[in-house]
């Protein structure tokens, strides 16, 4: 478990890097590709997948924060054995939906059940690719949502973000 910030731990901040879809040629004719993922100042890396543009990782990290707030960075490479690795776009996430969420299910007092709580929808200012909704639902605040890469020709990132608050993690 990776510890993001500072202060005393109110919660687990989980990241989940389901799959990347249509990713950028850097090989020949396919890459091998990784994610890095940036949370305040710690750093988390998914495996090597060689030789594929659709590649499925299904990775969670996990981050003790204080409170969800900031934004998620990821960066995609594809791996390269004799040179630095190629750069193949990068897309972020802003937690403030999360956060929100997070207090209103806290006035809500919900324990139980599921419940949309908030829709995230795309714009200028972030990379989703369409609607999302962050849901509580087993314990968990999370947002599960397909990013647009930047700076790139193609690619999009499945990932799903859960925040559990620090009641919830015993």
């Amino acid at each position: 478990m990776e510890e993001a910030g500072r202060g005393a731990v109110c919660g687990l901040l989980k990241v989940v890097v389901a799959r990347g879809r249509s990713l950028a040629v850097r090989d020949f004719t396919s890459s091998d590709p990784y994610v890095i993922v940036r949370v305040a100042d710690t750093t988390a890396k998914t495996k090597v997948i060689n030789s594929c543009l659709n590649p499925v990782w299904n990775e969670e990290m996990t981050f003790s924060m204080k409170e969800p707030v900031g934004v998620i960075k990821f960066e995609v490479f594809d791996w390269d054995r004799f040179k630095y690795d190629d750069k193949m776009g990068h897309a972020f996430l802003d937690l403030q939906p999360v956060a929100a969420a997070t207090k209103l299910r806290r006035a809500l007092r919900l324990t139980a059940g599921e419940t949309k709580l908030r829709k995230v929808a795309p714009d200028v200012d972030n990379c989703l690719l369409s609607d999302s909704f962050v849901i509580y639902a087993n314990g968990e605040v999370a947002l599960d949502t397909c990013l647009r890469l930047r700076d790139v020709e193609s690619g999009e990132l499945f990932i799903t973000v859960k925040w559990i608050e620090a009641e919830n993690t015993k």
